[in-house]
């Protein structure tokens, strides 16, 4: 057990609550409590200052995929560190990004064959806009103004990710810094749902962006949408079908279809890519959070051959995409992501995850029968057990959060949902150990 010099501790504890700024926290709360100061992890375990460990439950934010210190991740960032930490992309290259490039091209559905680096996925979201947006004008499509999402969306917290957002606590404070969207209904099903609740959340929310889609198909730039699951909104799963026959709306609308799988992509979902499961292919694909393993900030904006093209001419037409990152395609970055990637394959990881979801199902299904769970909800290894509202909004969810911590798992909330996103590393025995500690922080909750 490394335990840390209690003097040190509470040297750092001191600096943490004279100068540090935590994001989506309470900071009031934050600096009345001690802080989980982590010093280091390894595989799916996360070990704090006094020598405790944790079950990861939150894949450190969604990002952690084979877990951490991954001998072959590790080898290939030393390997990067030999040669060049970063080197710029704004005119030259490097053998990383090169290869990382063509990598997801490969893994990418349809025609997804140009790949713009960045460094986080509302960057990403960003890029994808401003590039549909361009495209139109390249075009001569001018009045194509407008972009289409749906009702709880999350996309990030840059401000043109924000404009397609809508969750009222992170978004309504900025909203007259933002262009407005336009909002569909989100075809939302309970985990648990039949399929007559399922089609026919899916038929109402179609209507409803055909309606739109209908009114202002000729302004529509792009319509933008997180497949499957909306993840911030507290893992809210999408009625199976809805994807593919959005597709099709854009597409008869002459609007670009942008599929943001910044938390749904790399497996997460128990295919590469979330559209994979209506086999569909979007027009622009924002990736990032597990694209390197959950190593390093790394995110990418994949677009067509037919988006592509309309950005080629000589300078002088002004058809170059004025956008960059001082930090794009770092090789660190990219060194990991690549390693990563051939671990999918060596590791046979997609059919991993498929498996420790069905488990993960299994363990929490008791879950669903409780007077205080309203819903219990997975797809692959990304889910959310839902409370009954209690006392002020997410207290329940901090609770359940707190007991699991206490157990030995660390897990974050959305409100009142307790999120299930483990390293898509994680073996049975850690599995079980999770969910017990979900049911144990259900029960504290209810209490």
């Amino acid at each position: 057990m490394n335990v840390m010099d209690p003097f040190e501790r509470e040297r750092l504890v001191e600096l943490d609550r004279a100068h540090a700024w935590k994001p989506f926290t309470a900071m009031a709360e934050y600096l009345a409590a001690e802080p989980l100061i982590l010093t280091r992890a390894e595989g799916v375990w996360l070990f704090d200052a006094e020598g405790r460990r944790y079950l990861d439950g939150a894949a450190s934010l969604w990002t952690n995929v084979h877990g951490h210190r991954v001998n072959e991740i590790d080898a290939a960032v030393r390997a990067q560190l030999e040669r060049a930490a970063h080197t710029t992309m704004l005119g030259p290259t490097h053998p990383g990004a090169i290869e990382l490039a063509a990598r997801l091209a490969s893994l990418a559905p349809g025609s997804l064959e140009r790949v713009f680096f960045s460094d986080a996925g509302a960057t990403a979201v960003e890029i994808a806009l401003k590039i549909a947006r361009q495209y139109h004008v390249l075009r001569g499509e001018t009045a194509r103004t407008k972009f289409l999402a749906l009702e709880g969306a999350y996309h990030g917290d840059t401000l043109g990710a924000v404009s397609v957002g809508s969750i009222g606590p992170f978004h309504e404070t900025f909203r007259p810094m933002t262009f407005p969207a336009l909002r569909a209904k989100a075809p939302v099903v309970r985990g648990l749902a039949g399929e007559p609740e399922r089609a026919a959340a899916c038929e109402d929310a179609l209507a409803d962006a055909a309606r739109l889609i209908e009114a202002h198909g000729s302004e529509l730039a792009a319509v933008i949408v997180e497949p499957r699951v909306q993840g911030a909104a507290g893992m809210r799963l999408m009625a199976p079908g809805y994807l593919a026959r959005l597709r099709e709306l854009a597409r008869a609308a002459g609007a670009l279809l942008i599929a943001d799988e910044v938390a749904t992509g790399f497996g997460r979902t128990g295919r590469m890519f979330a559209c994979e499961h209506e086999e569909i292919a979007p027009d622009l694909m924002c990736l990032g959070k597990g694209l390197s393993g959950g190593y390093l900030p790394l995110a990418a904006t994949l677009a067509t051959r037919e988006v592509f093209e309309a950005f080629l001419g000589p300078a002088e037409e002004r058809r170059v995409f004025y956008h960059g990152h001082t930090y794009t395609g770092n090789p660190l970055a990219c060194a990991a992501a690549l390693a990563s990637l051939a671990l999918f394959e060596s590791r046979a990881l997609l059919a991993h995850v498929r498996a420790m979801s069905k488990r993960l199902a299994e363990r929490l299904a008791p879950l669903a029968g409780h007077p205080h769970v309203t819903d219990v909800r997975l797809e692959g290894l990304m889910g959310g057990v839902e409370l009954a509202a209690g006392g002020s909004a997410g207290k329940r969810g901090r609770i359940a959060c707190a007991e699991a911590a206490r157990r030995g798992v660390w897990l974050r909330p959305l409100g009142d949902v307790v999120v299930v996103m483990p390293p898509l590393a994680i073996e049975e025995k850690e599995i079980d150990l999770l969910a017990s500690a979900v049911a144990a922080g259900v029960e504290a909750a209810a209490g």
